[in-house]
């Protein structure tokens, strides 16, 4: 083991990788998950009020928006035809400040407005078939910042001000599983494929199994029922994800035996009495199916891994200038990924960054870094890491711009 006289300690790792492990799973909730549209909501909600803040005041005020509860809806659906009967709620709550002292008198903030409009614009953007304003209810329970808090992040330091005590978790590089499983759900909700089987909804769920050399791929889609006219239209839209599927797996998994299943709980043909379909008419299953809640859903990687390290931490919402559960998970996704690149030498490696509330954002209590040396661990190999988690957490506050841009995602 390597410790600096600071706050790094690189180690090497003694355990199999991953990908040499029996078994292996990796899930994935997709663009309509429930889970998955309560994280977007509440982060698209974070980054329009930041950027409200910035742009009245020159600075991101306290917030944190990151506990969301989506209560499914009720809708009836049948080939060729369905509707919504009870609209999906959509529930953000949390703090946020609301008021701003100036000579004038104090300013008031619009958060409740800036929130609901945020959210309705995150459905514009990603939907088909999911009208905002026909199909959702949007409710705030948002609160004035506590002072503390406020002072902490709100503070005149040239760094931010941690305003938790928290841990950010980070793995690289993804296993084939853990790519086919990401590849999956990006490839079945991007443009491309929705032109070419428009009635695959955008509700996907990709599940991963591998089994020595054998990979299991399990896909749940929310297949839009007024597009789809009867059975035989319905089993030709899964047979066309299947093959999509299939077609991804054997590009990143050439070596690998895989075997590709689409809506398993599906029960139809000449003997069935009562058929089951999944049949959606927005896309997804919190019209009727399912409800979420925030962090509930994929990491900040965009995946759920038993198999490796994680953070439970809910990072969709955080605030991003001073919120270390979600700027150091990102901050210890970057670190994982040069770690990689640059020293050539690992085959897999582990992040892990402690911070404590009201210290500076650049300063951790803690960094921990475990490495799978390709070959021997040696005493270059833990300096060439330490020199870059501290050029990495020494530019930590560059994440805020990569949050608010979209450049990087936590879920």
């Amino acid at each position: 083991m390597l410790l600096s006289e600071n706050f790094v300690t690189v180690e090497s790792l003694d355990r199999k990788a991953v990908e040499e492990q029996q078994i292996e799973f990796v899930e994935r909730k997709g663009l309509g998950h429930p889970d998955y549209i309560i994280d977007a909501a509440c982060e698209a909600s974070s980054i329009q009020l930041s950027k409200y803040y910035l742009k009245e005041f020159g600075y991101i005020l306290h917030h944190n928006l990151d506990k969301g509860l989506l209560v499914g809806g009720r809708a009836v659906n049948r080939f060729g035809y369905g509707r919504v009967e009870e609209p999906i709620t959509i529930i953000v709550a949390g703090r946020a400040s609301t008021r701003v002292k100036s000579p004038t008198g104090d300013i008031v903030i619009p958060v409740d407005n800036i929130v609901k409009d945020a959210i309705k614009n995150m459905i514009r953007s990603n939907f088909r078939f999911l009208d905002p304003d026909q199909h959702i209810v949007i409710e705030t329970r948002i609160r004035e910042s506590a002072p503390d808090l406020k002072a902490v992040v709100e503070s005149k330091t040239k760094t931010p001000l941690a305003n938790d005590t928290s841990f950010g978790v980070a793995f690289y590089p993804f296993t084939p599983l853990e790519k086919i499983v990401y590849e999956t759900e990006r490839r079945l909700n991007s443009p491309d494929f929705k032109h070419r089987v428009k009635e695959s909804g955008e509700d996907v769920k990709v599940m991963g199994l591998r089994r020595g050399k054998t990979i299991i791929i399990t896909v749940a889609d929310g297949i839009v029922s007024t597009l789809t006219k009867d059975r035989d239209h319905y089993h030709a839209v899964k047979e066309a994800i299947k093959d999509e599927v299939a077609k991804l797996v054997n590009k990143i998994a050439p070596d690998y035996e895989s075997v590709v299943y689409v809506n398993t709980a599906d029960k139809y043909g000449v003997q069935v009495d009562n058929e089951i379909f999944y049949l959606t008419c927005t896309g997804t299953s919190a019209e009727h199916g399912d409800d979420g809640n925030t962090g509930r859903g994929n990491r900040a990687n965009g995946l759920i891994t038993p198999n490796r390290q994680m953070s439970l931490e809910a990072a969709a919402g955080k605030n991003p200038i001073s919120h270390v559960g979600k700027i150091y998970n990102i901050l210890a996704r970057l670190i994982a990924e040069r770690i990689y690149h640059e020293t050539g030498q690992v085959r897999e490696v582990y992040v892990r960054i402690l911070s404590q509330i009201g210290r500076q954002i650049d300063q951790p209590l803690s960094a921990s870094v475990q490495v799978l040396a390709t070959n021997k661990f040696t005493s270059n190999l833990g300096n060439e890491i330490q020199r870059i988690v501290e050029d990495e957490v020494s530019k930590v506050t560059r994440i805020t711009e990569l949050v608010l841009s979209g450049e990087v995602t936590v879920f």
